[in-house]
């Protein structure tokens, strides 16, 4: 059966092996002279070796056997080794270490997660992040698939996900987007029924629509453009006009105008997705609270 080698033993031993006395050693591990020679003995008992030459003097140097001198740089590397580890898994508790992936939907990604992200990671600088963004649909299966450790997303109809925990952060409204030369863009509010005499784009967001009155809407459009920035130029060329929720909306477009739909109105929750079954890894529970404690304050 091999030994089992105690970290402060070993460190006891090179501390006496390289200042060349136990009484030096003792003072070094704020430990009693005596502590430190019964540590010494206990781990020559389980090496099945001596590790010192006896000495005849107390004054006389501590010199290593040649089993000792052999073990040195072994003790050394187990030394630090466990160091290496206890470092890492230390790092990785206090969230400054490891991989971190996650994933939001963009219009979450690029309204609000930079600046709450450029905080959070300030003094992470060993942590590394992989970020997707996607469309809720994408986020959630990401989730599912495990590929992040969890998503910020729209969660439809939320009943039928029971394996997942869902903390809602963020609020917004669904408004009708159109150029601002658009015969709607004087509107302050609109009713649904008026954007059946219009060009409807649907769009990944146009989902939240389905269970509100406004969902005829979706069987009358003849386009569906996916993409963020497809969408946005075909508004900006005159194509037609579309829904988004205002996190959607570009925050600096000067050519389309956000108009909220009044009746029905629609709101979209967005928050943190991840697996309820599942641990969340530390850097992953840390940004969690820190976008919770954020966005609460």
């Amino acid at each position: 059966m091999l030994p089992e080698l105690k970290i402060a033993q070993l460190r006891h031993f090179v501390w006496v092996a390289e200042l060349k006395g136990f009484h030096v050693a003792a003072e070094k591990a704020h430990r009693t002279q005596p502590a430190i020679s019964l540590s010494i003995r206990d781990l020559e008992k389980k090496l099945g070796e001596g590790l010192f030459e006896k000495r005849n003097a107390k004054t006389a140097k501590t010199e290593l056997t040649p089993f000792g001198s052999h073990f040195l740089p072994k003790a050394k590397e187990l030394i630090a080794h466990h160091d290496r580890v206890a470092e890492d898994m230390t790092l990785l508790a206090e969230h400054k270490t490891g991989h971190l992936r996650l994933a939001s939907v963009p219009s979450i990604a690029s309204r609000v997660l930079p600046e709450l992200l450029l905080q959070f990671f300030a003094d992470t600088p060993g942590l590394h992040v992989s970020f997707f963004d996607d469309n809720s649909t994408a986020v959630l299966q990401m989730v599912e698939n495990q590929q992040v450790d969890f998503g910020i997303a729209h969660l439809f109809h939320e009943q039928e996900h029971s394996d997942k925990t869902f903390i809602p952060i963020w609020q917004d409204q669904i408004g009708v987007v159109c150029p601002n030369n658009h015969p709607l863009a004087g509107s302050t509010e609109l009713h649904w029924q008026t954007l059946r005499e219009h060009r409807f784009i649907s769009n990944g967001t146009s989902a939240l629509l389905e269970d509100s009155d406004a969902h005829p809407l979706l069987g009358h459009s003849q386009f569906y453009v996916s993409n963020m920035i497809s969408l946005i130029a075909m508004l900006e060329a005159g194509f037609g006009i579309t829904t988004l929720p205002w996190y959607a909306f570009p925050k600096h477009s000067t050519t389309l105008k956000f108009i909220p739909l009044k009746t029905p109105t629609v709101i979209r929750r967005i928050g943190i997705v991840h697996l309820t079954n599942k641990s969340l890894t530390p850097p992953a529970r840390a940004l969690i609270d820190f976008i919770v404690a954020s966005s609460s304050g």
